[in-house]
């Protein structure tokens, strides 16, 4: 059975992580404002609220260090990340 078509890659604006990260961490700071200047939810509330953007920042450090490791041509870089 050799009919199997080609899978077709997807384009680059549909793979890169940048738009997700900045969305994602738009939306935690908004979250964290709405919450502190309401005051929903108390400490708890807030609390998360705050690993929520330190998720985002741990992301983009990430994605940032990838990216120099493929562009230094690092052998244990993530493909598919230039």
């Amino acid at each position: 059975m050799s009919d199997e078509t080609p899978i077709p890659e997807l384009p680059a604006r549909l793979r890169a992580p940048e738009p997700v990260i900045v969305v994602g961490m738009l939306a935690w700071l908004v979250a964290t404002i709405v919450v502190w200047a309401a005051d929903l939810g108390g400490d708890r509330a807030l609390t998360v609220c705050w690993v929520g953007l330190a998720v985002g920042v741990a992301g983009t450090i990430l994605v940032t260090v990838q990216r120099a490791a493929v562009r230094r041509g690092s052998r244990g870089a993530q493909d598919g990340l230039d």
